[in-house]
């Protein structure tokens, strides 16, 4: 089912995070972070739009990272009910990403970035505030290709020191797949 991003201001801060990949090695937001700037994508296996936008999401992943941008990718899906979203399954997905993948098995994260689907995505400046919650562009599958346009814009005006473009569009995805009980009002 589609969902968009919920808003978030600009300026909040990155909830922490220690978070395992999919073989079990924890890593913390600390260690995740880039010198200048981090983005925390929620993602998932399944996706169609996650699908569409990845091989876009890796290429801008190298292209920022000798600007000092890091990509932290988790998912937080139930792999109870989603049998792609397990921690074996996210290991295999994460041998092809030049970034972490990391398992969100409880939810928590997910919940403390008030993350609704995937792609969620947060680009967060060096001292970990919150720079752009947005699209990942106006694609979608099966309309259009993904560019990254709407991030990349966000990220270049972060390290041009500058605030991400008004107005910030919401991220358009499938909806976190929730535990039973748990999702967020």
């Amino acid at each position: 089912m589609a969902a968009n991003s919920r808003p978030v201001d600009t300026g909040s801060a990155a909830p922490d995070f220690a978070l395992p990949d999919g073989e079990g090695r924890v890593l913390r937001l600390s260690e995740a972070r880039g010198s200048v700037g981090t983005l925390v994508a929620f993602i998932c296996n399944h996706c169609p739009y996650v699908l569409h936008m990845r091989a876009e999401l890796v290429r801008y992943a190298q292209d920022f990272a000798a600007n000092g941008i890091k990509v932290v990718a988790i998912n937080p899906n139930d792999p109870g009910a989603y049998p792609d979203e397990t921690p074996q399954r996210i290991a295999e997905v994460a041998r092809t990403l030049p970034f972490p993948y990391l398992v969100d098995a409880s939810q928590d994260v997910a919940r403390a970035y008030d993350a609704a689907c995937t792609p969620d995505l947060y680009l967060y400046d060096s001292g970990m505030r919150l720079h752009y919650h947005g699209r990942f562009d106006s694609s979608r599958p099966n309309a259009g290709v993904a560019t990254g346009e709407d991030l990349r814009a966000a990220t270049w005006r972060l390290l041009g020191g500058q605030p991400a473009a008004e107005p910030q569009h919401a991220s358009v995805g499938c909806s976190i797949k929730w535990k039973p009980g748990t999702a967020p009002q």
